[in-house]
């Protein structure tokens, strides 16, 4: 399963880019390049197959249902202790 990943931005690209820094160009030109440049990013994405998708999806679950233990235990603690602190509710 391992990819091959590409951080460099294509030859194309960095033409552009520094053709559009020597030269000024016109604010539409310049989104026209950002768009283009977009776009050649967007192309590299790799979509992940079905079985890393579930496996992603089981990590972030089992990592959120473990965060949220933690945070409500912390809040049990911090109840009991303001309880303490300050008595009983209503009393």
């Amino acid at each position: 399963m391992a990819r091959k990943v590409v951080d460099e931005p294509s030859e194309e690209i960095v033409t552009n880019a520094k053709i559009a820094r020597e030269s000024k160009r016109s604010p539409f030109a310049r989104m026209s390049l950002f768009i283009s440049q977009v776009m050649a990013e967007l192309r590299k994405v790799v979509t992940p197959t079905r079985k890393e998708l579930l496996s992603y999806t089981g990590v972030v679950l089992v990592f959120v249902i473990i965060m949220m233990a933690v945070v409500s235990a912390f809040d049990w603690v911090f109840a009991l202790v303001v309880t303490y602190v300050f008595g009983t509710p209503g009393g």
